[in-house]
């Protein structure tokens, strides 16, 4: 992540979402609330796994992963997308768009890898019930949460480093928000082209592999399911795969039109607003979307709330 020593550039300016003061403003009260909430809801999430014996599962110790990857994202991201849409301007050293890049694009990495554990761990509880608890013991569940994270994180490092190691003949105006690949490199002075393919091979190996996973477990559920004489076990098996497939189908969507469509400066525009869904919407509609429908987070969450009033009547 080191920048190149010929780099004549040392500072970054992000373009932003807009020029115009009053739709900063507005953007900046909504980002602060999706902000917030995302927050709030992450957090309760991993509260919710963390003291309800209930959901102490596989599926939950997952979710609170993909939680713990949201919380930290939106907190890469969003408070300078916010000092930004205040200030009107925002220059970043290219030590910290480095910084940036390598945090938000592990972690979005983390949870295209931890969407596919989370396919692989609906297909062992639903095909091969029997032997789900010892296939996903506690010991299992760190093993495959830790490689995801250090897989990404290693990935994270390589497409950076590439990334920093071409010169930038400054200015550099970023047309962009924050410092993703695409965007930084368009501002190279030498050849990327290689860079791009290397980027790419990584960006389509961390998005497939998972991909392949889910629509591999999905199918074998689906078969599964279609076997189930239960009308019981054929809900609630339907109930806590859709909300996962539905979370699996934004971001995947999202994330190959970002990293491996062609890159062309005349999508620059579609770019940021897409890059605003991902960026800032999507952390707060994961909880949404995962305690939406589920019965045992609407009961841990009821339980929490008794718990909590008969202590206030206590007191």
């Amino acid at each position: 992540m080191v920048p190149h020593a010929y780099n004549t550039s040392t500072e970054f300016i992000l373009v932003g979402l807009s020029d115009d003061h009053e739709t900063q403003i507005l953007l900046f009260i909504v980002i602060l609330l999706i902000y917030i909430f995302a927050l709030v809801g992450n957090a309760w999430i991993i509260l919710l796994v963390q003291t309800n014996s209930h959901l102490q599962t596989p599926m939950y110790f997952f979710l609170t992963q993909l939680s713990i990857v949201e919380i930290v994202y939106v907190n890469t991201t969003i408070p300078q997308i916010l000092a930004h849409l205040l200030e009107g301007h925002a220059e970043l050293s290219l030590t910290r768009c480095a910084l940036q890049m390598h945090t938000a694009l592990a972690l979005a990495v983390t949870e295209s890898l931890l969407l596919g554990v989370m396919a692989y761990d609906r297909y062992l509880a639903i095909c091969h019930p029997l032997t789900y608890a010892t296939a996903m013991e506690r010991q299992h569940q760190f093993q495959l949460a830790s490689t995801c994270w250090i897989a990404s994180f290693l990935i994270a490092t390589i497409c950076v480093s590439l990334t920093f190691s071409h010169p930038f003949c400054g200015p550099c105006c970023v047309q962009h928000f924050i410092c993703e690949i695409p965007m930084v490199l368009r501002l190279a002075c030498d050849d990327t082209f290689i860079t791009e393919i290397i980027i790419f091979a990584f960006a389509a190996l961390a998005l497939l592999c998972p991909a392949s996973i889910i629509l591999t477990s999905y199918g074998l559920i689906l078969v599964s399911l279609f076997q189930l004489s239960s009308a019981s076990r054929l809900r609630k098996a339907l109930s806590t795969c859709g909300s996962h497939l539905a979370v699996v189908m934004m971001f995947y969507g999202i994330a190959t039109f970002v990293y491996l469509k062609p890159q062309t400066g005349a999508t620059a525009d579609i770019d940021k607003q897409i890059a605003v869904f991902y960026v800032v919407v999507t952390p707060l509609l994961n909880p949404i979307i995962y305690t939406l429908r589920n019965k045992d987070v609407h009961e841990a969450m009821a339980k929490m709330v008794r718990t909590w009033g008969f202590k206030q009547k206590g007191h």
